[in-house]
């Protein structure tokens, strides 16, 4: 029976799959999750990546951005080329997806200090 319900709480968290609860510094529950942002965070060469970090920018992300949005901004990490394409672009779709990646750079940069 104990074997029984430690595979159905494991089968439950496994089922979970993404975000992550971490206990930040003021005690508070910061929630942490992947997706597309997150992954190219975490594939990216900059030094300062880290599962914490790359999390927290994820979790901006779902909150500012859409799905399609995210696929967009992910392929800036290993392509810095294309963020300046997109930024230089005269294209009306472009304009506003840059509007919405500014509001959400801004936030990922206060919310996510110091991890």
């Amino acid at each position: 029976m104990k074997v029984l319900a430690a595979l159905m709480v494991t089968a439950l968290v496994a089922g979970c799959g993404g975000n992550r609860f971490d206990r930040g510094d003021g005690g508070a529950v910061t929630r942490f999750s992947s997706g597309p942002i997150s992954r190219a965070c975490l594939s990216s060469d900059r030094k300062a990546r880290n599962p914490r970090l790359c999390g927290c920018i994820q979790t901006v992300a779902n909150q500012s951005l859409s799905g399609s949005d995210q696929r967009k901004a992910s392929r800036f990490f290993s392509d810095p080329q294309r963020a300046h394409d997109t930024w230089m672009s005269q294209s009306p779709s472009d304009d506003a997806f840059w509007e919405r990646y500014k509001v959400f750079a801004s936030r990922s940069e206060q919310s996510c200090r110091g991890y």
